[in-house]
């Protein structure tokens, strides 16, 4: 039996799987935590990882193993490849003035956003690479200037693996090159005048590989795999189609629908980011997602299980109470510093089950205005997957389907990056036009009547919170 690994090193843990690179069959896995926060010393995610892999068996028995991880993180390397400042993450906001400043500098206002979009597929919000560096050049010009070359978390981890210690032995994929700011999904090939344009220099970046390329070897022998962003693995370990989507419920929310076509919107609602099969991933993306739900548990002094059963036990539409669930700022929309907001409170919704039940459909509802603009892209939707943290929660799955108006699909928990991994790392091993057909068993189907005046409700709330004027209330 040959054994493939996937690695996926998110925001809260890494996570190691040991497949049969043939069946795709689990043989063995392990975690191991990260720290809290949104600044890590990349050294955090290494010691994880060597962790994890220890919980999983080991990797001796391995022949290859690939890396997906959390997208957009800021990784500054010197010209040894020491470490300049811990990693800024995908959900740190401080960079979102530098983000106001980067479309003003192409044009501002809808001119600058649609420069930046035709650009690189992506209008720049605070969770894109491009962002912090500007900042970083605004904020710590000397660290800046120490900084030889850029990567992403993924890219980070390959490229230790692979031991060499050369810069230009970085590597990455199409799927989180997508997500810099810097690289453009519809030409293949970076941007360097806008990379000098954020950090004042042209540092190394990662050279793009093809989706079945092998990014070297590990010194045991290992292949390696290019790795991707977490959404484009959570794609692959689906094996979806054109036209699938799959909408993930973790720390963020994620609406992503693979295309043929790449997508560039002005608005910056959409990404245009690409997937890791040679296709695109046009994408929303969420701050608030199931942490949503840990916080409303929390309030209400329940567990999860107990707050699913309060939500399933309240109408349809709380009685109009509405949660807009922005405890973390938000990035769609694009507000960073705005706050969460209760609408339609009274003395008959003033009970736990209507508070459970409207910050479920709350955070069901962000998703479903993600769904809408990934459609608008023309492609068809075929599938709705969801997956993450938050989907085995019986509330979530027994109220997507009416929120998101089509049915669900929901398969069994599982480490859907990790497995998106070590199924691109079995495509590396075997070559071929694509990945290995590794079955998905236990895919449940869940249906409801769609429910569009929760949504109507929903959006009338959410546009009082953001001010008809378009403007951030918590900055007035």
């Amino acid at each position: 039996m040959t054994l493939v690994a996937g690695i996926d090193t998110s925001t809260q843990a890494c996570k190691v799987v040991v497949r049969d690179a043939g069946s795709g069959r689990l043989v063995r896995e392990g975690r191991a935590p990260h720290p809290e926060g949104t600044e890590v010393d990349p050294a955090a995610w290494a010691a994880a990882l060597d962790v994890a892999v220890e919980r999983a068996g080991g990797l001796d028995d391995v022949a290859a193993v690939a890396v997906g991880g959390q997208q957009h993180g800021m990784v500054c390397l010197d010209a040894d490849g020491e470490v300049v400042r811990p990693a800024l993450l995908w959900n740190d906001t401080r960079s979102a003035g530098a983000a106001t400043d980067l479309i003003e500098e192409l044009g501002g206002g809808d001119a600058g956003r649609r420069a930046w979009a035709e650009a690189v597929g992506l209008v720049p919000v605070a969770s894109f690479t491009v962002t912090k560096l500007r900042w970083l050049a605004e904020h710590e010009p000397a660290n800046a200037g120490r900084t030889a070359a850029v990567c992403l978390p993924h890219d980070y981890l390959t490229w230790r693996l692979a031991g060499s210690g050369h810069l230009d032995a970085l590597v990455t994929d199409r799927g989180d090159a997508s997500g810099t700011g810097y690289w453009s999904a519809a030409t293949g090939e970076y941007r360097p005048d806008l990379l000098q344009r954020a950090l004042g220099s042209t540092p190394v970046v990662p050279r793009v590989l093809g989706p079945a390329e092998a990014a070297g070897t590990m010194p045991a022998g290992a292949v390696l795999g290019p790795g991707t962003g977490d959404n484009a693995a959570a794609a692959l370990a689906l094996a979806a189609r054109p036209g699938d989507v799959v909408v993930s419920i973790g720390t963020s929310g994620v609406v992503s629908m693979v295309s043929t076509a790449p997508v560039a919107d002005p608005s910056g609602t959409v990404a245009g980011f690409a997937d890791a099969t040679g296709n695109f991933l046009p994408l929303v993306a969420t701050l608030n997602a199931a942490r949503v739900l840990d916080a409303t548990a929390r309030l209400l002094g329940v567990d999860h299980s107990r707050l699913s059963r309060l939500a399933q036990s309240a109408p349809p539409g709380s009685g109009g109470l509405v949660v807009v669930p922005y405890l973390e700022g938000e990035r769609t929309p694009d507000r960073p510093t705005s706050t969460g907001a209760l609408h339609g409170l009274t003395l008959t919704t003033a009970e736990p089950s209507y508070l459970a039940r409207a910050a479920v459909e709350g955070m069901l509802c962000g998703l479903a205005d993600g769904l809408d603009a990934v459609a608008a892209g023309g492609t068809p939707v075929r599938r709705v997957f969801l997956v993450g943290g938050a989907a085995r929660s019986s509330a979530v799955r027994a109220l997507a389907p009416a929120v998101l108006g089509v049915p669900v699909l929901v398969p069994p928990p599982g480490e859907y990056v990790a497995d998106g991994a070590a199924r691109q790392a079995a495509w590396v091993l075997a070559g071929g036009d694509g990945p290995p057909d590794w079955p998905l068993p236990g895919t449940e189907v869940h249906e409801a009547d769609p429910q569009p005046g929760v949504r109507a409700r929903y959006a009338e709330a959410r546009d009082l919170t953001l001010g008809r004027s378009g403007t951030d209330p918590s900055s007035r």
